[in-house]
């Protein structure tokens, strides 16, 4: 119960973290916090919003992730069999003066899903998993100069997660009927699951953003979100078993049924991030982008679960996490080939924060490099039909482990092993504004 309610709080943390905000700015490798992007600037850099000249510009934009990734144990493959995730971001935004421009963005920054199966041998670390995230941010945006302005977004986020995993190996239950003299039934088969269920309440953070132009063809920018935290007052869990064999039912019954139904609190930082920028128009219809983001990471040291009954203290837990700071670089061109006809290219360079010696495959957390494509067609003034791809490529992680306790045993293993993951990443997009 312990490792599952620190397995779905991680998701939390790390997820699949969404660098898809925008079907335009992926296919230039979701690069923005130097450009004038409209609404879309609430995203990307409050700041850039007041530099819009339109009074109502409205932009939408839906992803689908099928991402896919294996783990090799003791010589032997395992594959994910996931869905497909759907995250997606909704921008408005309305001129009050002709230099102050105010809007709302609803985006889901994080959001997943991972399907190892019941029965693979890391199941008493994960089997599978659904992470939801949303955050609405109203916005406002001044532009101080003609060349220079700041913006500021109030970010309200929240979030559920829906979680698997076994808490006895098939190996370790077949062992102990062995001890009983009696013969394995289990083999690879996860004998007892738990399901996990945990609601975050509202957490509060800020969006601020500044943007200058350094001349007509150079601007610079610059964007800061801050460190949030989410708590989980009240999770649920429920067990269930493999069969009815009531040797060891029994026996475990004895073990994990004062889980069942159980509540536990827990809470972990968001970490803040900060963000530079420069875009850059050697010619009229080019326009070049280079992004630098570093995200607090080191913030995340260790996660502590608490039940909420005094009887269950014994299972109260410390989990080490132990992450680093990291970087993501965003590279990105745009060039008009007509005046309705925009195509773009770019690549994103995401380093993981996770460390090696605490790896959890919830999420295959490595370094991915993430090259794209993308293209616009306005039909008519106004409206924008956006589509872009990307495709993610992990670098891979070797050697990976974790620490679980076996609940028969009582005793601290260690899983391990090679992880390799990608994804395909196509986006569609509409907007429109006057």
């Amino acid at each position: 119960m312990m490792a599952a309610a620190a397995t779905s709080l991680a998701l939390w943390a790390e997820g699949y973290q969404i660098n898809t905000l925008s079907a335009k700015q992926e296919g230039m490798g979701h690069v923005g916090v130097a450009m004038k992007l409209g609404s879309e600037s609430m995203i990307f850099n409050p700041a850039g919003l007041s530099f819009s000249d339109k009074t109502i510009d409205i932009s939408g934009s839906l992803t689908g992730i099928k991402a896919n990734a294996t783990a090799i144990h003791n010589g032997t493959e395992y594959k994910t069999d996931n869905g497909i995730s759907t995250p997606m971001a909704l921008s408005a935004s309305f001129r009050i003066y002709d230099n102050l421009q105010c809007g709302v963005a609803f985006y889901t920054p994080y959001g997943s899903s991972i399907n190892w199966g019941d029965n693979w041998p890391g199941a008493v670390l994960n089997q599978n998993v659904n992470l939801k995230t949303f955050t609405l941010q109203p916005t406002f945006s001044w532009r101080i100069t003609p060349k220079l302005s700041v913006g500021a977004g109030l970010m309200l986020a929240w979030g559920s997660v829906d979680l698997n995993k076994g808490l006895v190996s098939g190996q370790a239950a077949d062992a102990l009927l062995g001890m009983m003299g009696q013969p394995a039934i289990f083999n690879n088969t996860t004998p007892a699951s738990v399901n996990i269920k945990g609601t975050a309440d509202l957490a509060l953070g800020v969006n601020l953003g500044a943007m200058y132009d350094i001349s007509d063809k150079v601007t610079v920018g610059v964007n800061w979100r801050s460190k949030m935290t989410a708590k989980v007052k009240c999770g649920d869990a429920a067990v269930r078993y493999a069969n009815d064999n009531a040797i060891i039912k029994k026996m475990l019954e004895e073990k994990l049924n004062m889980m069942n139904n159980a509540n536990f609190k827990a809470e972990m930082p968001m970490p803040q991030s900060l963000t530079f920028g420069v875009s850059y128009k050697p010619i009229k219809p080019l326009i070049l982008a280079f992004d630098a983001q570093f995200t607090g990471w080191s913030t995340y040291k260790h996660l502590d679960i608490d039940f909420l009954d005094d009887n269950l203290a014994d299972f109260d837990q410390h989990l080490e996490k132990n992450y680093k700071n990291a970087w993501c670089f965003h590279l990105g061109a745009q060039y008009a080939l007509t005046k309705r006809f925009d195509v773009r290219a770019g690549m994103m360079v995401d380093t993981t924060p996770v460390n090696s010696e605490f790896y959890n495959p919830e999420t295959p957390g490595m370094t991915k490099i993430e090259p794209s494509v993308g293209f616009s067609f306005r039909p008519v003034s106004g409206l924008s039909v956006d589509f872009s791809f990307m495709y993610v490529a992990g670098t891979g992680k070797d050697n990976a482990s974790c620490t679980y306790k076996d609940f028969i045993t009582g005793t601290d293993k260690q899983f391990t092993a090679d992880y390799r993951v990608h994804a395909f990443v196509p986006a569609l997009g509409l907007s429109y504004s006057f």
